[in-house]
């Protein structure tokens, strides 16, 4: 199935209209060869992409093309939807796992969020000094968003992660571009981003090198990364295993799994 020019934007509305009836594409898929999988053609990777986030998470196809095709052309994905990024991603994720994965996170999150900080606040040493300079951005700016960086900022010290494998900031535009290959899977906030006149930073989300979400707040990027992971099926990265736990099993109410030992506390300590 090589498809160009018209082929390939038909594909795609064809896709998006009977993904979102709940029709099955296995019809569609059987014709896709990791040879044509290879092929350089940007608009071919988005229809590809597009079909292979539809198909059911475990399915053995679908595992077979993402672990024998380079992650970096994942974005692809996100780029072909030309506008509907997060609607797309919040659609996929539900669709996984039932749950609706913006309202979710952010109504946990904003439950534990005074529990939050008061029991990082506790802690002591450099973890103490680092989480104080965290809560002096309130006074600043005491809205929403801003409360809700603090509080995922304050859970990754609280942990014993570090914040700089989950955030990382740029000075502005031309070094983020500059180092933007060497970035996994991050969220990137740029000094020089329009802001659009709100009080709090907006930022990017990147994988693989390739920039896939970028104006939204900080927490919001939080809950798209998640539901990034779900659609693409990717492995958390390991730095922040605790961290994507809580937002996992905590805040999305995910994996029926006991969670582990340290996580437990935490949960104990703020629900």
């Amino acid at each position: 199935m090589v498809m160009v020019g018209n082929q390939c934007h038909a594909f795609i509305k064809t896709v998006f209209v009977l993904s979102e009836h709940g029709v099955a594409l296995d019809h569609i898929y059987q014709d896709i060869t990791l040879r044509e999988l290879r092929k350089d053609s940007d608009l071919q990777k988005v229809s590809l992409l597009l079909a292979l986030v539809a198909m059911p998470r475990q399915s053995p196809q679908k595992e077979n093309y993402l672990n024998t095709w380079k992650p970096k052309t994942y974005s692809s994905l996100i780029d072909g939807l030309q506008g509907r990024h997060n609607k797309k991603i919040n659609e996929e994720f539900k669709r996984i796992t039932t749950v609706s994965l913006e309202a979710t996170f952010m109504a946990k999150l904003d439950k534990c969020t005074p529990k939050l900080m008061d029991l990082a606040s506790s802690k002591g040493g450099a973890k103490a000094e680092r989480i104080r300079k965290i809560r002096d951005m309130l006074l600043e700016h005491n809205t929403i968003e801003v409360r809700r960086e603090v509080a995922i900022c304050c859970l990754v010290v609280y942990l014993g992660e570090t914040e700089e494998d989950l955030f990382k900031e740029f000075a502005n535009t031309q070094e983020f571009e500059e180092d933007i290959e060497r970035q996994v899977m991050t969220i990137a906030i740029i000094g020089d981003q329009p802001t659009s006149g709100c009080n709090h930073k907006t930022a990017t989300i990147v994988v693989e090198g390739i920039k896939i979400l970028n104006g939204m707040d900080i927490s919001r990027c939080c809950a798209l990364l998640m539901g990034i992971i779900y659609a693409l099926n990717l492995s958390y990265p390991k730095e922040l295993k605790y961290t994507c736990e809580v937002f996992q099993k905590l805040f999305l109410e995910l994996d029926g799994l006991k969670p582990s030992a340290k996580v437990m506390r935490l949960k104990n300590s703020i629900f």
